[in-house]
């Protein structure tokens, strides 16, 4: 995030009382994340969250936002909230070398959307035989301005389970 970004966010309101909620990007178990086979997830190199171990074929916007970078191959994307929390939606480990293969755009980069709104589909059988893990991860990119989080547990639907609780 830039500057003029963080100035932005620190002029809007601060953080509601209960938190941001953030609901689970896709169905299936929540799993921790230092069980994602890639220690960029593992390790929390790029900030800490869950991964979900996925039943469904879609994947939806986990906050209201506006998406940033949406990756290529579709595996992967950034979203942001109003108040600057910032996600990163990773599907799978590997994935991006599947060039796309499995995965279908529904939104944009830029485009505002309103948590549960789909951003992704993917073909979960496909995935399941070409891709070392299908663990999808959810991450908070901006983990210094994160004052608590709270992390759900158990079996997630997607676009309407709270995944986690952050307090910035």
């Amino acid at each position: 995030m830039g500057f003029f970004s963080r100035m932005q966010r620190m002029m809007k309101s601060t953080s509601p009382t209960g938190g941001i909620e953030v609901i689970a990007p896709v169905s299936g178990e929540v799993v921790d994340i230092e069980k994602v086979p890639d220690v960029v997830f593992s390790r929390k190199i790029i900030g800490d969250g869950i991964a979900i171990d996925p039943d469904g074929d879609t994947i939806y916007a986990p906050i209201d936002g506006t998406i940033g970078k949406i990756f290529e191959s579709n595996h992967a994307f950034s979203i942001e909230s109003p108040l600057g929390l910032e996600l990163f939606v990773h599907f799978g480990i590997d994935t991006v070398e599947l060039r796309g293969n499995g995965f279908e755009r529904i939104a944009q980069e830029g485009q505002r959307v309103k948590a549960g709104d789909p951003v992704l589909k993917f073909d979960l059988e496909y995935l399941r035989q070409h891709a070392k893990s299908v663990l999808t991860p959810l991450v908070i990119a901006n983990m210094e301005d994160v004052k608590q989080l709270h992390k759900a547990e158990g079996v997630a639907v997607g676009g309407e389970t709270l995944a986690l609780q952050v307090f910035l």
